[in-house]
């Protein structure tokens, strides 16, 4: 059979959830990039952000930990949607927000709410690839959160600075009202939908060990507690829980490191932040790349895996000289924290599917919200530690650069950690077998 012949429909269904992570991240990165204006209307400190944050990433393990078990139950179609229309609603509430506890209470439902993304997504790739293309589809779709962040900076400011930080909400948080409409239009699953070729059905069900029938047996009968009871559920939550606050610490700090290292304002921010998404979008397809074309050259795909996230666990170093380059030249530490994120991304695509290469597809969802959880729990503790304390403290003393290099160290030794513990949990290759 040419490869011509078997269709490329799930490559559609890629780019649905990639625009999906795209406006998922462009909802959420807005905030970040208002900062000194809401900071100047309604007084906030550093504490005062913080809290906010803090709130969102509450809100947000929560919703991880529901919204799994919930598209698990009510299926990617409905849960997809779902989750988009109310996390749309909640990005747009911002606007009217008047006060902190305002912004802390939208923020808490855009946590809640936008948690069902990458369950959803992850779900939707076990759903429609085989094993062997995982990776790679969830590298194009994950990079939506690089497009998503390069957008914000070059959108946002421009908005806040003509129509007002309202519209700014506004706008964004619009866009996901469009995109449910091309998801109801165009989603089904593979089993159901009418423009799936028979070849191209085959070729996403060829390497699936278990039937539907038997997951669906399976999935009826497993907790979160016994999922919780299984090395490799705890080896993706200590993947998560190392690595995901590491990207948030970008998101929602990058400008503020700017401003404070380098005094940019404004739309002065906007090119260096975008350059480091654009980067980290190389990154996130290539990291699901390469474990694809090692495959092909014959690599077993736990070691193709394996040897690809240990690869990208070493390119997140360099971030530890971030401030020494950028003292010669701040594109010098744009390009270095660039790099950084890119290897972030590379390793998120493959985090993600090390959920579907070993658990059943119907408990995929569950099983990544579970470890979003533990990812956002991290992230909060980050926040405690660098936004409450470290902060605080050293822009105190007007030593906000030692704050940072303490984070950059933190930042690029995170990963080689996971890297270590998950191996050490995952053991050998087989799937989870429930019985």
């Amino acid at each position: 059979m040419q490869q011509t012949d078997i269709g490329k429909y799930r490559w559609t269904i890629c780019s649905l959830i990639f625009f999906a992570t795209t406006i998922n991240y462009l909802d959420r990165a807005v905030i970040s990039l208002l900062k000194s204006s809401l900071s100047a209307e309604f007084k906030w400190n550093d504490g005062d952000y913080a809290n906010i944050e803090i709130a969102f990433k509450v809100s947000y393990a929560l919703g991880m930990l529901g919204a799994g078990r919930l598209i698990d139950k009510l299926g990617t179609k409905i849960g997809y949607l779902l989750s988009t229309l109310l996390w749309s609603i909640a990005a747009i509430a911002h606007a009217f927000s008047n006060s902190t506890f305002g912004f802390g209470i939208a923020r808490s439902a855009l946590g809640i709410t936008e948690a069902g993304n990458f369950p959803a997504a992850i779900k939707t790739v076990a759903e429609w690839f085989p094993k062997k293309e995982r990776a790679l589809a969830t590298g194009i779709f994950n990079s939506g959160t690089n497009i998503g962040a390069i957008i914000a900076p070059l959108t946002v400011p421009w908005i806040n600075v003509h129509w007002g930080w309202q519209w700014a909400f506004i706008l964004t948080g619009s866009l996901g009202f469009i995109w449910l409409i091309f998801w109801w239009v165009l989603y089904e699953v593979p089993a159901k939908h009418k423009k799936l070729s028979q070849n191209e059905f085959e070729l996403i069900h060829a390497d699936s060990s278990q039937t539907k029938v038997e997951e669906e047996i399976q999935v009826q009968n497993v907790s979160w507690i016994r999922l919780m009871g299984f090395r490799q559920t705890w080896a993706v939550v200590f993947g998560k829980f190392l690595t995901d606050p590491i990207w948030w610490f970008y998101l929602f700090w990058l400008p503020d490191f700017l401003e404070s290292e380098y005094h940019l304002k404004g739309i002065e921010i906007g090119l260096p932040v975008a350059m480091v998404y654009t980067l980290s979008t190389f990154g996130s397809i290539g990291g699901g790349w390469l474990p694809l074309h090692l495959t092909k050259n014959n690599w077993p795909l736990f070691k193709a895996r394996k040897f690809s996230m240990l690869l990208y666990a070493f390119c997140v170093l360099p971030i530890v000289f971030a401030q020494l380059l950028g003292s010669l030249h701040m594109w010098l530490a744009v390009l270095v924290i660039g790099f950084a994120a890119a290897a972030h991304q590379a390793w998120s695509a493959n985090m993600y599917t090390v959920v579907s290469d070993r658990f059943p597809k119907m408990l995929v969802g569950s099983v990544i919200g579970i470890a979003g959880m533990f990812g956002a729990i991290g992230g909060i503790f980050l926040s405690l530690f660098v936004q409450k304390s470290l902060f605080v403290h050293y822009r105190a003393l007007n030593q906000i650069e030692t704050a940072y290099y303490i984070m950059f160290i933190i930042s690029g030794t995170a990963y080689l950690l996971a890297w270590v513990l998950m191996q050490t949990l995952l053991g050998k290759k087989e799937e989870v077998v429930f019985k």
